[in-house]
């Protein structure tokens, strides 16, 4: 009954909005005007989203809860009402957080790495790396990243080790365990507190400094601990985002060593 409802609605969406009028509730509200085609490709790509099958329709996200009104353009605090989490670990990143003090949202034009000349005006939230309909995680895993970012790192992720991982896969509904996008390190998977299922922490800086967090969260996930410090420690490396083998040899762990042996008694 509630997939029912959901496409119901769906359709009076649909219908309303191609009059450039939506009546959620009983108060009518201008909707953005749209043609007949982007209507029905906007229905098309929920019908198939995970959304859909949650039974999460037009009005969970275009409706304001308390007032009723029709809501054109829903912000971070409509996807908060689902994804606590992952609302709350974005507003503490940098994409994030100009919107938690009150400023207005982070744009590309104001970071200080390089970015896309096309892409400076894009503002910094849910919708820039998800598609608010068809919710494609797939996409937002890496092409919504490169969207924006043009620094070395960024550009040599699809020639990289981790990028032929991904594309080995295929286009999948999502990336599963085996793949390595960027958001696998920039945006790392945790379990939930019920340990029923695993949350995506949006918080985009937590894992870029220290190094070391990286290291020790992320990237030893797959690889040993020297591989891993020896790796992430070294510039060039990380610019050619990881297109070969360590070559830096950190002393630590040859100190490290020694002392073992010391302790071994050998």
């Amino acid at each position: 009954m509630k997939k029912v409802l959901a496409i119901a609605l769906s359709l009076t969406l649909s219908l309303t909005l191609s009059m450039g009028f939506c009546f959620l509730g009983n108060a009518p509200a201008q909707a953005q005007s749209m043609t007949e085609a982007e209507v029905s490709d906007i229905t098309a790509q929920w019908k198939g989203s995970a959304h859909a099958l949650a039974d999460v329709n037009c009005s969970s996200c275009h409706q304001d809860s308390e007032t009723k009104a029709f809501v054109g353009k829903p912000d971070n605090e409509s996807c908060q009402s689902c994804h606590e989490a992952e609302t709350d670990t974005f507003l503490l990143g940098k994409h994030g957080i100009r919107r938690l003090e009150g400023q207005s949202p982070l744009t590309p034009a104001k970071a200080r790495l390089p970015m896309k000349a096309e892409a400076h005006g894009q503002q910094m939230n849910c919708n820039a790396c998800h598609n608010v309909h068809s919710v494609d995680t797939y996409q937002a895993s890496v092409d919504s990243c490169l969207t924006c970012h043009n620094d070395e790192h960024s550009l040599n992720y699809k020639n990289s080790k981790h990028s032929q991982l991904f594309l080995a896969e295929g286009n999948l509904a999502r990336p599963s365990n085996a793949s390595v996008t960027c958001a696998t390190c920039h945006l790392p998977r945790e379990a939930s507190e019920s340990g029923s299922n695993a949350l995506v922490n949006h918080n985009n800086t937590y894992t870029l400094k220290p190094r070391d967090r990286m290291a020790s969260d992320v990237c030893m996930n797959c690889h040993g601990m020297e591989y891993a410090f020896n790796s992430i420690f070294d510039n060039e490396l990380v610019k050619s985002n990881f297109a070969q083998p360590p070559e830096m040899h950190l002393k630590s762990f040859d100190m490290v060593r020694v002392l073992q042996q010391k302790r071994e008694g050998n």
